[in-house]
């Protein structure tokens, strides 16, 4: 039986995202510096983000209404295609973003535990 190598999520993501950017930028005639890419990539992300507030009913000011979990979970995808078109317009791949993360996760509960070398974490 031959055996079959699982590929990781993540590294399918970076490959898809990859091809998706390829396509739409031969598709569309697009040719920006990698700095314009990851500008242009980052405001819609923001716009993106926006939008998860508005399904996530951010407008303390107005009557609740339920969220539409369907069109919130929607909205965080979009997030995340920016986002990863942004690490690999970066250069960063799969595995230097687990990695980093990693890393700064670590220092992360480092400062809450104040265990950290960076300044302004102090516990009191």
């Amino acid at each position: 039986m031959e055996q079959q190598t699982k590929e990781d999520k993540l590294d399918v993501l970076f490959r898809m995202q990859k091809g998706l950017d390829a396509y739409i930028r031969e598709k569309r005639h697009l040719d920006y510096t990698r700095g314009e890419w990851v500008c242009k990539k980052a405001l819609a992300l923001m716009v993106e983000l926006g939008e998860v507030a508005d399904e996530a009913k951010y407008k303390w000011w107005k009557n609740p209404t339920e969220i539409d979990d369907a069109k919130l979970k929607e909205e965080l995808v979009d997030v995340l295609h920016f986002f990863l078109g942004m690490c690999i317009d970066s250069g960063m791949t799969s595995d230097e973003l687990f990695n980093i993360y990693l890393a700064k996760n670590k220092e992360n509960y480092d400062r809450q535990n104040g265990l950290s070398t960076k300044t302004g974490y102090k516990i009191n």
